[in-house]
């Protein structure tokens, strides 16, 4: 009995561990970094941890995102029980603004030839002051001559100081990707230069500056160049053994992906933008259901976006202010101005609504979304514009009034009151003059449910 327990101690002691240390574990980060992706990436480290995966790899291509979910993201890899790294990868991918925090912290950076990265900058969508050129640094990363260390030029060609939250938020992310630099041993003035001159290199001039380890056309290439590199893993030496080790890729789970694409504001927008006219279109004509159905889940997933991103009330109000004018050009014609006006608040509002430098460098894409989805709104409210506003000089063909101008027969003798047939009904009349009977007659007012007529010289009836 003791040597089968001996045995199966043995056996789960080994089957565990060296099975999993021959594995990899992969994530793709394709697109901007959200708390989705955070979600994603953070689970499969941790996952990767608890199966004693020997590393995990994350193959990164992101124009950037959420400030917020790029620093859960950096302290969790700093942070990993688990050798990461951090690939960017396919040709023509690039790690900007957000993704050159994560590749900073990873414990091995790489990139494919013909990638980028930098750019780290926030710029806020509405415009900021121009950053002053930068002096060159003398050899050796000093100080050019004439300018003492940490001074900023000055004279003609200064500039003023830029906006408040975007120069705090500036040094604070600068700051911040210093001190990756520094743990990960890589190149700490470029750290800061990506940040505050918005500075991009490619895999080359990155690999040359010390900022990543080494260039890899592909994943097997990668893994076999860093076959025994010793990495620093929370404190520890940790060599790397991962030639010939099987990649388990992990996909994002469905609600991941729901939540990732719900985090783009281009997305946001057009659901937003979708759902008041949904909803539009079902006030203006009650009981069709679908649009009214369609425009509120719209409007529900546009709150669910916006508890995702950080937004402005501001841009928002202004949206809705444009619509506002828009339908408002319906019931108050002003020959297009205030549907010009409310255009213009909807290209505005759009290009305000996501623009938050300080929390994410995400925004809505001006000319390949919003400038769209607003055209399509414009057309549709000119052609309801349009045909509400011919329909105003159409004649009546309903009601009443109606009857003004039409032709009818005179079924008693109106001497002046009688009746008379028109339009296929039979109505009491009083005539100006006597009309024998049979007689046609015109009518020239309505007086409640009596018709003023007069006489004509015509057979025609109705």
């Amino acid at each position: 009995m003791r040597g089968f327990a001996w045995v199966f101690a043995v056996v789960l002691a080994v089957a565990q561990p060296i099975a999993a240390a021959d594995e990899i574990w992969m994530a793709r980060l394709d697109g901007s970094v959200n708390p989705a992706s955070v979600d994603y990436l953070i689970q499969t480290i941790e996952d990767a941890d608890s199966a004693g995966a020997a590393a995990v790899l994350i193959e990164l291509d992101t124009p950037g995102g959420l400030v917020a979910s790029t620093m859960d993201i950096v302290g969790t890899v700093l942070n990993a029980d688990v050798p990461v790294i951090v690939y960017v990868t396919p040709r023509g991918a690039m790690a900007s603004s957000a993704g050159v925090f994560i590749t900073m912290s990873a414990h091995v950076a790489a990139m494919s030839p013909s990638t980028t990265i930098g750019a780290a900058h926030p710029v806020s969508a509405m415009g900021s002051n121009p950053k002053p050129p930068a002096m060159p640094a003398a050899p050796g990363g000093e100080p050019a001559e004439g300018e003492a260390e940490g001074e900023t030029p000055s004279g003609p060609t200064s500039t003023p100081p830029a906006d408040y939250s975007l120069e705090k938020a500036e040094n604070v992310l600068a700051k911040y990707n210093e001190t990756i630099a520094k743990e990960r041993g890589r190149n700490v003035a470029w750290a800061e230069d990506a940040v505050r001159n918005s500075v991009v290199i490619d895999a080359e001039e990155a690999l040359e500056l010390g900022v990543i380890d080494l260039i890899a056309s592909s994943r097997t290439e990668l893994l076999e160049a860093i076959e025994g590199r010793v990495v620093e893993v929370k404190g520890e030496p940790v060599t790397l053994t991962l030639a010939g080790a099987e990649v388990i890729p992990v996909e994002m789970t469905w609600g991941q992906q729901f939540f990732a694409f719900l985090s783009d504001p281009n997305v946001a927008s057009v659901l937003f933008l979708a759902g008041l006219l949904g909803l539009y279109i079902e006030f203006n004509n009650p009981g069709l259901l679908v649009p009214g159905v369609a425009g509120a889940v719209c409007l529900l997933l546009t709150g669910i976006a916006m508890q995702i991103l950080p937004f402005s009330w501001v841009g928002l109000l202004v949206m809705i202010l444009g619509i506002g004018l828009v339908t408002a050009e319906i019931f108050i014609p002003t020959f297009g101005a205030l549907f010009a006006a409310g255009i213009g608040c909807l290209l505005l509002g759009g290009s305000m609504v996501f623009d938050q430098p300080e929390l994410s460098d995400l925004n809505v894409s001006f000319w390949q979304v919003l400038v769209p989805a607003v055209s399509a709104v414009a057309l549709f409210g000119g052609a309801i514009v349009f045909l509400v506003g011919r329909s105003l000089w159409v004649a009546q063909t309903a009601g009443v009034d109606e009857l003004i101008g039409l032709v009818g027969r005179a079924t008693t003798a109106l001497d002046p009151a009688g009746k008379v047939f028109v339009r296929g009904e039979y109505w009491n009349v009083i005539a100006d003059g006597s009309v024998a009977l049979g007689e046609s007659v015109e009518v020239t007012d309505v007086e409640g449910l009596e018709l003023r007529v007069r006489r004509v010289e015509t057979t025609s009836t109705l």
